[in-house]
């Protein structure tokens, strides 16, 4: 008989070890993080964990499932699973024999830099349950972008105000920031500072503008330079990060003139045309607009080509003045001859300025026009004045006087014969009209 009982007692045992062994202690688990990316999370973006289930209870456990309640600034991504199951885990387990299972969050955009709390609940096969809280960093991008620069192009050997706007486009604060630049051929330099500016604090989304004072090499070429642009930025930790960027600025453009009255003359007025700016002028044409006060007889534009800068060339127009009495009539009875008004012929002065158009090509590329006023000189024009058809013309006057003496000398000579001493005398024409007066 006690065998027999200790034969059934033999069979039963195993049985009974292995009813223990299903028994499930929840309590027995250990919930950890094992890595997050990225830490900190990130306002906008994505985070992902990788969690280690531990078993260091006693007995082995079966079918846990783990399960993520995230709350703000936490959410579900699309397509990912809240839950996760676990099928065995030994009892008393080292931390390498844990299992791993992987969660994904998105996280609010609108959340503040903090800390904040994420549970996780292991459910073992029995129904018991463990809550345990995680606590996860949030914290916005130290991010800066350079937005804007006030100019895209610069003229050469003259002092231009260049602005760079700084823009914390992150969601976290910035401080100490460094921003400085470089042209690598030296063409473009920073003047009375040097080319670093500091930024203390720059709240996020918020903007900051410092400016330089630059110039350009009068010897430089006309182009597109390129600028080195490097910003430094501290985070929260005092780790300091670099922003590197480019940007381009034109050096050149356009240019200027001076247009004075030079001459007049053969019937035209003539202008000279000076490229008194720093850069060269391409296809320049000079035309004389309609305006009142003023004709233009035939062309009313030249081309005169290239102008280099200090260059100058010459344009001429038959231009004639409008006076008291109307539009000038010339000997050929048109309006284009001598560019002389009848307000000069008759000393009447005026002040209507003529207006002279300059068209050109500037070293950008880009078709420019420069209107330009000129006082005309009556003086200069008075010695046209001399030569006109209306005016005496006293080089025939004694063309003909010295045509008829030499004719009466030849008379003379006829007449009297060759008489040295009256040849002398009669050779000048001086002595030749005291003796007709004398007699």
């Amino acid at each position: 008989m006690k065998r027999m009982l200790l034969f059934i007692l033999l069979i039963l045992s195993p049985i009974a070890h292995a009813s223990a062994a299903t028994y499930v202690d929840a309590s027995g688990l250990s919930v950890d993080i094992i890595s997050q990316t990225p830490n900190p999370a990130r306002p906008g973006e994505t985070v992902e964990l990788t969690l280690s289930v531990q078993n260091f209870g006693n007995e082995d456990l079966k079918n846990i499932v783990v399960t993520a309640q995230p709350e703000y600034p936490f959410s579900q991504v699309d397509d990912e699973s809240l839950t996760k199951t676990i099928s065995y885990l030994n009892a008393r387990q080292d931390d390498d024999d844990a299992a791993t299972v992987k969660f994904k969050f998105k996280v609010a955009s609108d959340v503040s830099a903090g800390t904040y709390e994420l549970d996780i609940v292991t459910t073992d096969s029995s129904g018991a349950t463990k809550t345990t809280t995680l606590e996860l960093e949030v914290r916005g991008k130290e991010y800066a972008q350079i937005v804007t620069i006030s100019k895209s192009s610069i003229d050469f050997a003259t002092e231009e105000q260049l602005d760079f706007a700084i823009t914390n486009t992150g969601s976290s604060p910035l401080k100490n920031m460094q921003i400085s630049w470089v042209d690598s051929t030296g063409s473009i330099l920073p003047v009375y500072s040097d080319n670093t500016k500091y930024i203390n604090y720059l709240a996020a989304n918020e903007s900051v503008t410092v400016s330089y004072m630059v110039m350009a090499d009068v010897n430089a070429d006309p182009g597109l330079y390129k600028l080195d642009i490097t910003l430094e930025v501290e985070d929260y930790n005092s780790n300091v990060s670099t922003i590197s960027t480019t940007a381009g600025l034109f050096v050149g453009g356009g240019t200027d003139f001076d247009v004075a009255f030079s001459d007049n003359s053969d019937g035209e007025a003539s202008f000279s045309i000076a490229n008194i700016g720093n850069n060269e002028a391409y296809s320049v044409k000079v035309s004389i607009p309609e305006q009142d006060g003023y004709t233009v007889s035939g062309s009313s534009s030249s081309i005169v080509g290239n102008l280099e800068k200090g260059d100058y060339t010459i344009a001429s127009f038959a231009v004639s003045q409008q006076g008291a009495g109307g539009i000038t009539d010339n000997a050929n009875g048109g309006q284009g001859g001598d560019a002389i008004s009848s307000a000069a012929s008759t000393n009447v002065s005026t002040n209507n300025d003529l207006k002279v158009l300059i068209e050109y090509t500037d070293s950008a590329g880009q078709r420019n026009s420069v209107e330009k006023s000129v006082q005309l000189s009556l003086n200069s024009t008075s010695s046209a004045m001399n030569t006109s058809p209306s005016s005496p013309n006293y080089v025939s006057i004694i063309l003909v006087l010295v045509i008829l003496a030499s004719g009466y000398v030849v008379y003379y000579r006829r007449k009297h014969g060759e008489n040295p001493a009256i040849v002398r005398k009669l050779g000048s024409l001086a002595y030749y009209r005291k003796k007709k007066e004398g007699n």
